[in-house]
């Protein structure tokens, strides 16, 4: 088996079966579709099930985005690993090309273009590289704003061992530079592209909840950790980490954020009005 596409799925019945489509009519076969059902109480399993003899399905109670890779990579067979997002899709040559490209340069990762509706990206490659410094593999495939982990393939020696942080928010923000740092190379794919859908349900637009704001600031802290001990420049943009936003009629009225140790008060999310040392409670 040389690849194994590893798909969480959680209550996206209205998207679960366009996702499915582009994954079991890839142009590249010697694959196996791993689809791990986290505790769906819509018609996912359903819709899961019409796929059964084209995909592998594991069924667990609800532990998480996390949990639900980690079973996947687990159960992974492939000599490469890849992972899909059940609400998004990807291109028909998608994982071929990325294949050819990680194979013909040996790299540890091969990353492709990802895309927004119809032609707003994240990130877009034109042409096909090799990045071995830590600090380029970092900028290329776009942190410290997209620590993706879907619009990828790894060499499944390098993530086998390495488990996404369970019971947490954001876990993507924690695991993806820790992966690039470990791997030896990453290449850019061309004329490729990983289809991201911001549904109506998703962490990204959805109001934060306390649990959610604390997995972002903890996440974002540990990210500018790594970016300081590794020596690599982070503008003031990634610096200001958001701690607690408050909302009124679900409009956020008031943003703290934490800056070279002080609390910066915002109103409406970009108005500083009060700062004090980040020793002081809040």
């Amino acid at each position: 088996m040389e690849i194994s596409v590893i798909v969480p799925v959680y209550n996206v019945e209205n998207y679960l079966e366009e996702c499915l489509e582009s994954l079991v009519n890839q142009t590249f076969k010697d694959m196996e579709i791993i689809c791990v059902n986290d505790g769906s109480t819509d018609k996912s399993g359903e819709i899961l099930k019409k796929y059964e003899d084209r995909i592998t399905i594991i069924t667990q109670e609800n532990g998480g985005l996390s949990s639900a890779r980690n079973s996947g990579i687990e159960a992974a067979q492939g000599k490469y690993i890849g992972f899909v997002d059940s609400d998004d899709w990807v291109d028909r040559d998608f994982y071929e090309k990325l294949y050819n490209a990680i194979e013909e340069t040996n790299a540890d990762i091969a990353v492709a273009s990802i895309i927004r509706g119809e032609n707003k990206y994240r990130v877009k490659y034109f042409t096909q590289n090799v990045y071995t410094n830590l600090a380029d593999k970092m900028a290329v495939c776009g942190l410290p704003k997209s620590c993706y982990v879907w619009n990828k393939l790894y060499k499944s020696e390098l993530i086998k061992s390495s488990e996404f942080q369970t019971g947490v928010y954001y876990e993507d923000v924690i695991w993806t530079p820790n992966i690039l740092k470990k791997a030896n190379s990453v290449v850019t794919v061309p004329n490729i592209e990983y289809h991201y859908r911001r549904n109506s349900t998703s962490i990204v637009k959805s109001i934060q909840s306390i649990k959610k704001q604390q997995d972002l600031y903890n996440a974002r802290v540990l990210l500018e950790k790594f970016f300081d001990e590794n020596n690599i420049p982070m503008t003031k943009k990634y610096r200001r980490i958001t701690y607690k936003i408050y909302y009124l009629c679900k409009i956020p009225v008031l943003k703290i954020k934490l800056y070279k140790k002080h609390w910066i008060y915002y109103l409406f999310g970009f108005i500083p009005f009060f700062r004090k040392h980040q020793k002081t409670d809040i």
